[in-house]
């Protein structure tokens, strides 16, 4: 009789020490038992907030707790990337992190307060993003020969238009002229909006945007496409070829969404976050919504996306170097 009830105690100390244990020590069987943070690290209306929108919305159906599109916008990316930096590595915390954000800001920004590979695991790439060298309509530019031509022949003669250092923007101009052995100058915009306005007002000779934001004015037959900076032919802008083949041997620069949580995160509950990713990124009304936002749906999960961040710091690291730039 002694020997049951003391079964009795120990078992019901046992039950409640594992009920007081947080889901990951558990494996995270009990994750999410609330609601999920989805940090924004820019402002409202881009691609990296649709994007977030569009994953937080799926991520809330299948995970069946709310997930909170939070945007926390500043410098480049840093100040809402540092607070999941800093959070606790529970699973209710995530970021919606870019080629910006988690490769080259620690090129520019000297007292960046995070480590985008120490303080992070990824979770999953959601998707790339392909820019496009477009050109006002009536540029004398009919192709990326005669740019080269003209960047030659006068050094930081020509201008183009990016929204800061660090964006897809500035990095297509840095190894555009890091390929071709050419010197652009950089005018630095608010936004891609008004560097689009100054390319069709003749201020600025040429812009490298994303297609989703070029669209109109392409559409409108305001600028001419002259390539794109995909290692491939995009299907949205048939005709259009990559740089790569147009002069600029070896050219390839898309920017990316991907979601990372703070570091030390149960594996558990990193992996069921990317399962649940990769299978809405399988639905096709997803993937076309992406679309409409230039995003091309990738997918890879923890370990390829860890693989694929690391080259691209590596890749642009060198190309930054060798341009001269020194972090501020």
């Amino acid at each position: 009789m002694r020997s049951t009830t003391l079964f009795r105690t120990v078992a019901t100390a046992w039950a409640l020490a594992c009920a007081a244990l947080p889901a990951h020590a558990q494996g995270g069987a009990a994750w999410p038992a609330k609601p999920i943070r989805y940090i924004v690290p820019f402002s409202p209306g881009g691609v990296s907030d649709g994007v977030a929108r569009l994953m937080a919305e799926q991520l809330s159906t299948r995970l069946g707790q709310p997930v909170i599109v939070e945007n926390k916008p500043g410098v480049s990316g840093v100040v809402g990337t540092q607070l999941v930096a800093r959070a606790e590595p529970d699973g209710y915390t995530v970021v919606g992190g870019t080629i910006t954000t988690h490769a080259v800001n620690p090129f520019f920004i000297k007292s960046l307060g995070y480590d985008p590979v120490k303080d992070f695991a990824p979770v999953a790439l959601v998707g790339m993003v392909s820019n496009a060298l477009v050109v006002r309509a009536d540029s004398p530019f009919n192709s990326v020969q005669q740019v080269i031509d003209a960047a030659r022949a006068q050094p930081d003669g020509l201008t183009y238009g990016t929204a800061g250092a660090g964006t897809s923007q500035h990095l297509s101009g840095q190894l555009f002229q890091s390929i071709s052995g050419t010197r652009l100058r950089q005018i630095i915009y608010k936004g891609g909006s008004q560097s689009m306005v100054d390319l069709i007002g003749g201020q600025i000779d040429m812009v490298f945007e994303t297609v989703a934001a070029a669209r109109p004015m392409i559409d409108s037959k305001r600028v001419k496409v002259l390539g794109v900076t995909a290692a491939a032919p995009l299907a949205d802008l048939p005709g259009a070829k990559p740089l790569a083949e147009l002069g600029l041997p070896g050219f390839e620069m898309q920017s990316w969404q991907g979601i990372f949580a703070p570091a030390g995160t149960p594996a558990p509950i990193v992996e069921r976050l990317a399962r649940e990713i990769g299978a809405a990124l399988q639905s096709p009304d997803v993937r076309a919504k992406l679309l409409t936002l230039g995003v091309a749906p990738d997918g890879r999960g923890p370990a390829p996306f860890a693989q694929f961040q690391r080259s691209e710091i590596d890749k642009w690291g060198k190309v930054i170097k060798d341009a001269g730039i020194q972090a501020d």
